[in-house]
């Protein structure tokens, strides 16, 4: 994680010194993009509920839900993170906000009807690791320079290509922006992809510790993967934009990618849950 947060950290300094030896006036389009980062950093959390449609619970509402968080905050030893439930048939949950005093963690309907209560655990577990790593801002942080890329390359288009040119009557300015933000916008997707699966192998492991029971989460793993299966297609496609967010994606075709995949392979998962399960069998 760390090596791929520092390539895209090298990416964001080539990309600026190329802007600024084709004498683009970047600094609007940086401006924008800040903006954007900050808002999308400090209202992670009302955003993602409001898009997903989530609502806050009370104890009085949801109380077997908020006793697991209780139990999971009390062993992990961090702050409660809020609680809100999603009125959706597709099985699923995710935990956003900027760090552990402002975040919250959701899940549907649909998960709650389907898990038993161990498996519901592993996957608050999970969850809550994610709010522990602070998951939720790396991520926007990660994300800043492809949204710098797009809006460079729509600032570009919107200036016209072939309207300034060097003195030397080089390249057009714009073409060469273009060129330049599409392939950082490129290498940053795919390097924010691979970021996000190390980031789901991290929050499984941490909730297989945080519970010490690893088969529980990889239960409720196969049991949502399974089910998703079932779901309308239409319904999944409606979901698949939320996939970072999610415990689980929808519509994760074999057909698809690896590497543009926001989830590692359920196998890979699988496999890592099997062994901490033979870590703690030992150690027990």
């Amino acid at each position: 994680m760390v090596l791929t947060m520092f390539l895209l950290g090298l990416l964001y300094v080539v990309f600026v010194a190329v802007l600024i030896a084709a004498g683009a006036r970047a600094v609007v389009v940086l401006v924008i993009a800040a903006g954007f980062l900050l808002v999308q950093y400090f209202f992670s959390d009302k955003i993602a509920l409001y898009a997903m449609g989530g609502r806050e619970v009370s104890p009085q509402e949801a109380p077997q839900l908020h006793a697991v968080i209780d139990r999971l905050s009390a062993l992990a030893d961090m702050p409660k993170p809020r609680v809100a439930v999603a009125d959706s048939d597709v099985p699923n949950a995710f935990a956003t906000g900027r760090n552990q005093k402002n975040s919250v963690v959701c899940v549907t309907t649909g998960l709650l009807r389907r898990l038993d209560p161990p498996e519901l655990e592993g996957v608050l577990a999970h969850e809550m690791s994610h709010v522990a790593h602070r998951d939720v801002a790396v991520m926007t942080i990660a994300s800043f320079l492809g949204v710098v890329a797009g809006l460079m390359t729509r600032f570009a288009l919107y200036a016209g290509l072939g309207r300034n040119r060097d003195n030397q009557g080089g390249l057009p300015i714009g073409l060469i922006i273009v060129l330049v933000s599409t392939i950082v916008y490129c290498v940053s997707f795919v390097l924010t992809r691979l970021l996000s699966r190390y980031r789901e192998l991290a929050a499984d492991r941490a909730g297989a510790y945080l519970t010490q029971r690893p088969s529980a989460l990889a239960s409720a793993l196969t049991k949502v993967s399974g089910e998703i299966a079932r779901i309308p297609t239409r319904d999944l496609r409606e979901a698949q934009s939320f996939n970072a967010f999610y415990f689980a994606p929808a519509l994760n075709r074999a057909s698809v990618a690896t590497l543009f995949a926001t989830h590692p392979p359920l196998e890979k998962r699988l496999e890592q849950l099997a062994r901490i399960s033979g870590e703690l069998g030992r150690e027990a």
